[in-house]
């Protein structure tokens, strides 16, 4: 059965297991397709293996993560701009609309200085992608808070042409996730679909487990006119086994498609009228 918003399954979300176990998740599970994260796992850098993984399983890749992270500043090169230029390579060889990318780091200072400018040469190079920045959080240590991205956590205070808007940063930043939606406006484009209780850090718990308006963002994208993907993004590395971690991403799926389908099943019909016809 196909759904109007496809519901993928981030490859970060079977970590520690490699990025070909996410595959097998996703195929067995019922996902609609893959967002892959590149990281230090060899695979997750390699075209040619990860389309013969999407073949294998059936389970096509539909967005690429570019290596972003503190682990993966020098995954194929120390440079940010290649690192993002390999990834918009990989998403169209792999037929993925989508390129997820952060925020410059604060001490990236050229690459946060041109972000805005390249990020638009890039587009231009590859119009059929969408580079969708997310939103990111601050950090709290000893008491303190500090902002590790330029200009700022909140990429709308900038303006691009694409967002990815991540629910468990919302937590972590106590930022108003539907608000952030509001600001992104039609260039929502990806939704890291993951909870977080509000206590300032970043969790990823599976939907409904936090308070975020998991269900509520979802419920709106119809009406949003949103045409992009749902990636589920959760933290399962505690899970004491692999059927352990593949229930919680089945939960988070069908938590997902409820809410999505409710969404779709609202925009046809329209509200119920006072007196319920």
């Amino acid at each position: 059965m196909k759904f109007a918003v496809p519901v993928l399954l981030s490859s970060s979300s079977v970590f520690p297991e490699p990025t070909a176990a996410a595959f097998e998740m996703a195929a067995a599970l019922g996902y609609d397709g893959l967002e892959v994260m590149v990281w230090t796992d060899a695979v997750s850098q390699d075209a040619g293996a990860l389309r013969g993984l999407a073949e294998h399983y059936g389970v096509p890749v539909l967005a690429v993560h570019a290596p972003c992270l503190l682990v993966t500043q020098r995954v194929w090169s120390p440079d940010p701009w290649e690192r993002l230029r390999r990834s918009a390579v990989l998403a169209e060889t792999l037929g993925a609309p989508t390129v997820v990318v952060h925020p410059p780091f604060s001490w990236q200072r050229d690459y946060a200085r041109t972000f805005a400018d390249g990020l638009r040469t890039l587009a231009a190079a590859h119009p059929d992608l969408r580079f969708a920045v997310e939103n990111m959080f601050p950090v709290r240590m000893a008491g303190r808070e500090f902002v590790p991205y330029q200009p700022g956590w909140d990429p709308t205070a900038v303006g691009y042409d694409s967002y990815t808007l991540d629910l468990s940063h919302c937590a972590a930043s106590r930022a108003d996730a539907l608000a952030l939606a509001d600001s992104m406006g039609a260039s929502l484009d990806h939704v890291h679909l993951g909870d977080g209780s509000g206590l300032g850090r970043d969790e990823h718990l599976v939907p409904g487990r936090g308070n975020q308006p998991c269900a509520e963002l979802l419920g709106s994208l119809s009406g949003r006119g949103f045409r992009g993907a749902v990636a589920v993004e959760v933290a399962t590395r505690g899970a004491r086994s692999r059927t352990v971690r593949e229930a919680d991403l089945r939960e988070a799926l069908a938590f997902a498609r409820r809410h999505l389908t409710a969404s779709a099943t609202t925009s046809v019909t329209g509200p119920p009228s006072p007196s319920g016809r």
